[in-house]
């Protein structure tokens, strides 16, 4: 059966309201008063007379790209409300390029206050760390790229208007603690992505509660059992979606591969300097690179010495520091892989602390 024909109840909410895919879509249906926050541009900001919210797949097909229904984001999704049986003047939505059956949905309970995240996402070809170069400066309708980590936060608590924008702000900050937590990097400059350039978030607060909470911030049980779902839910989505996890980040190459080295790039670094005759086929090559770099010792050691560049490029790590501790680092490397001792020369910088890492690495696969 095609997904796009599927229709399922996914989960009820403790504030009673149901959640169903359908349509390539997930809705959650209100059965009674609720304070919504959206980010989205689609019927965005503060509301407190919405029906539904919801979260839709807008690709085509796999590995196509997303359907525009109409010339503008907001009149598409005007048009897509409609088709899912909503009223578009008393919902919020939002549109990804992750599918609908890998959502990932947590929910934690502390006395009678109940935290539900619901999540979609991918960051694999459009993660981003906040303050990466950015090419647009006038409004646009929503980039067409993969990825974008979606969030349906539902809290079973009334709050104030500022405590739900609190809420926001924690769900933010638990998003990028589960991205930093799995190491991925930028796919726009060569530090830790904090999420995509298109992620969305609604929060949604049950106003019929008779609980009624004024904190959500990290000292409150509210924004404690908000970190606590949206992390582990935005790491199931993100490992349900594109395998992102901790198996897939066990290996050296995707450590440093922000920085822009990769399999490709060290062959090309390879054939320039090795003897053509003895040479390895690449695909031989790219075998030998990809088996050293699961290797425990090759993890372990490029992990740390990549936290040293980290460190001495944010302004933790003194000059003199950063070479003493790498040093040591390529001098254990060297010392394990019985290769000759190669360390930074120069300056420590970006460039020379990756150049002493990757004739390191290309010795050992010598």
């Amino acid at each position: 059966m095609s997904r796009d024909t599927v229709t399922e109840k996914l989960y009820t909410l403790s504030t009673g309201d149901e959640v169903y895919r359908y349509d390539k879509s997930i809705v959650i249906f209100f059965t009674g008063h609720r304070k919504v926050l959206s980010t989205s541009i689609f019927n965005g900001g503060y509301h407190e007379n919405f029906t539904a919210v919801f979260n839709h797949d807008a690709k085509q097909g796999a590995g196509m790209p997303c359907e525009m229904l109409a010339p503008t984001y907001t009149e598409h999704m005007q048009i897509l409300s409609r088709r899912l049986g909503l009223d578009h003047h008393t919902v919020t939505g939002m549109g990804t390029a992750a599918d609908m059956e890998n959502v990932a949905i947590e929910t934690l309970s502390y006395e009678n206050l109940a935290v539900t995240a619901i999540v979609t996402g991918g960051i694999e070809t459009n993660g981003g760390r906040v303050g990466d170069p950015a090419t647009f400066f006038k409004p646009l309708e929503k980039p067409d790229r993969a990825g974008t980590i979606n969030i349906m936060l539902i809290l079973d608590t009334d709050l104030p208007q500022g405590t739900l924008a609190r809420a926001l702000v924690t769900c933010t900050e638990a998003k990028t603690a589960a991205i930093q937590e799995l190491l991925e990097g930028s796919k726009y400059s060569d530090g830790i992505a904090t999420g995509s350039g298109t992620d969305t978030t609604i929060v949604v607060a049950n106003s019929d509660s008779p609980l009624y909470l004024e904190g959500a911030g990290k000292h409150s049980k509210l924004g404690e059992l908000i970190g606590l779902t949206v992390k582990e839910a935005v790491k199931r989505a993100l490992d349900k979606q594109t395998g992102l996890n901790p198996k897939h980040q066990h290996n050296a190459l995707r450590r440093i591969k922000r920085f822009g080295i990769t399999k490709n790039t060290l062959w090309e670094k390879y054939m320039a300097s090795c003897n053509k005759k003895e040479a390895l086929r690449k695909p031989e090559f790219l075998a030998k690179a990809e088996a050293l770099a699961h290797e425990d010792n090759m993890l372990t050691y490029t992990s740390l010495y990549l936290h040293l560049l980290d460190q001495f490029l944010w302004g933790l790590l003194r000059e003199d520091e950063t070479r003493k501790a790498a040093d040591s680092i390529l001098k254990i490397l060297s010392e394990l892989y019985a290769v000759p001792l190669i360390q930074i020369q120069g300056a420590v910088s970006r460039d020379s602390v990756k150049e002493a890492w990757q004739e390191l690495f290309l010795q050992i696969l010598k």
